[in-house]
């Protein structure tokens, strides 16, 4: 209370209007797996393993070193973004190790050009150019001539060291190099006074790589170290997650895929995504299944249950970018694509539109065309199929979760819920420790029925009229002395979700003219 003591008018701003509640984002991925190259400008972080925001193509490019080799996850990306995916968070199995020392590259003196005057190795795994170029002579005021030396990494130039000298002073190469910079280590090779490095663009190959073993334990990952599945704890806005290096990791020498492997990865992370209880999980079915394969492994090994997953088969034809003299059509799992295709639903329609019947931008052709009556059998069981349909193109045709209640049958009305979720939750931190009594009450509920209007509105919930589409409950009845004791604030909201025209059916007869039909 404010204490008066002077006569005087004032002016006091009360707060006794409900708190507007603003709907989260709904479609932020994240895609774990393998990727050219590690990000190389976090210095906590060299190996890039923590989950990274990235927001574009150009920008995964620049981190994370584009498309490569027997890699999926570049792929999955390319096309989220190609099908209108905006923000995505990646994160980096590791799958490469250095087979040996980096490369050494020799620079030549401008006086002996059979004499080396400096060499260079790259402390990064990536593409890195070094330019020589004249110095202005005398710059350290003796006879010594200096040179510039500009690094770049991956086309850009991050780096500039000016002035420098072969000799032992202030701009001692070796010594300024080793100080300064992060991307190249440099070793003087000769101590005279009137040498240079011979002026021109030098190019540092790469270390040569190893493969290494990729468990499941290293998809699922630890959440104090921020690593694989489990490091995305730490990011709240993620709402779907996908792993389409899977099949990298999962593959035998033989050619076929350890199912045990691929099951023991899909469950982390529908675990993961169970706990959280704001993300879903996109899995890939195995690649050259036919549809009786991929029933019998859904409902006989794979028996996943849950209403926070949801499966696509088959996989997709894409072309292949990095493509020289191999092939220019790649089979790919499609979970990447599905979750732009959600991602866009999201943004031309909302959360709350089934994201099927929806042309995958990017797909050439679908690696086993599935009929009608075969779908039949998938349907049901929550695998959602991926069919041509000629000039139609190429369309999700299913939206269903992995779950048996079916009550979240669908995978839209799991995906608002999370929103709703969410929204309330974080839009109602501020009710924390308020006064528990009926003023209260009454703008908790005015706050949450506020929000459920407007969804109401935009077509999200079922109802001719608010009272049919949701209700909110925050009185005594739910908030009895007991409770209130106890520091509890109990509100009950009940909605009711629009769900998809799953199955449009025309009921057509004959009509005896003269006969009115009502």
């Amino acid at each position: 209370m404010p204490t008066y003591l002077t006569p005087g008018v004032y002016v006091e701003e009360v707060d006794t209007g409900s708190k507007p509640l603003a709907a989260v984002g709904t479609a932020v991925a994240a895609f774990v797996g393998f990727t050219a190259k590690a990000p190389s400008d976090d210095p906590g972080d060299p190996d890039g393993l923590r989950p990274r925001l990235v927001t574009n193509w150009s920008q995964f490019e620049r981190l994370y070193g584009g498309f490569a080799p027997g890699v999926m996850l570049p792929h999955s990306v390319y096309g989220y973004f190609n099908n209108g995916g905006g923000l995505c968070y990646i994160v980096r199995i590791p799958h490469e190790k250095s087979a040996g020392d980096r490369p050494v590259l020799a620079l030549p003196s401008a006086e002996k050009a059979d004499k080396p005057a400096l060499e260079l190795t790259a402390t990064v795994d990536d593409d890195v150019e070094v330019i020589i170029q004249p110095g202005v002579a005398g710059a350290e005021g003796g006879e010594a001539p200096t040179f510039d030396l500009t690094v770049l990494h991956n086309g850009r130039e991050e780096e500039l060291f000016t002035g420098l000298t072969l000799t032992k002073g202030p701009r001692f190469a070796e010594a300024v190099v080793a100080e300064q910079s992060r991307l190249i280590g440099l070793k003087v090779k000769t101590a005279e006074k009137a040498a240079v490095p011979m002026v021109g663009s030098y190019q540092i190959e790469r270390a040569a790589t190893a493969p290494v073993e990729v468990r499941p334990s290293d998809f699922e990952g630890a959440e104090s170290a921020r690593r694989g599945i489990r490091g995305l704890v730490i990011a709240d806005e993620v709402t779907m997650i996908a792993v389409p290096d899977l099949i990298t990791a999962a593959r035998k020498a033989d050619g076929t895929v350890d199912l045990d492997t691929w099951k023991s990865v899909q469950t982390s992370l529908i675990t993961h995504c169970q706990g959280q209880a704001n993300r879903m999980a996109i899995l890939d079915a195995p690649p050259s299944m036919d549809p009786q394969q991929i029933k019998e492994w859904r409902s006989d090994l794979a028996m996943y249950d849950s209403k926070f997953a949801a499966l696509y088969y088959p996989w997709i034809k894409v072309a292949n970018p990095a493509a020289t003299n191999g092939d220019r059509v790649i089979s790919m799992p499609p979970s990447g694509h599905m979750a732009g295709i959600w991602a866009r639903t999201d943004e031309s329609r909302g959360v709350w539109k089934a994201p099927a019947n929806e042309v995958i931008l990017g797909a050439l052709d679908v690696e086993l065309k599935i009929t009608h009556g075969e779908q039949s059998l998938l349907n049901p069981i929550g695998i959602n199929c991926i069919r041509p349909f000629g000039v139609r193109g190429i369309r999700v045709w299913g939206a269903r979760t992995l779950a048996s209640d079916p009550s979240w049958r669908y995978l839209n009305v799991r995906r608002l819920f999370n929103m709703i979720e969410t929204t309330i939750l974080q839009g109602t931190q501020w009710v924390v420790f308020e006064p528990n009594d009926q003023a209260l009450w009454q703008r908790v509920k005015r706050t949450i029925s506020a929000f459920l209007l407007g969804l109401w509105r935009e077509g999200a919930l079922f109802g001719s009229t608010p009272d049919e589409a949701f209700y909110v409950k925050c009185d005594a009845e739910t908030n009895p002395p007991e409770s209130i004791d106890e520091g509890k604030l109990v509100v009950e909201v009940g909605v009711a979700p629009v769900k998809p025209a799953e199955f449009v059916i025309f009921r057509i007869g004959q009509w005896q003219g003269g006969a009115s039909v009502e």
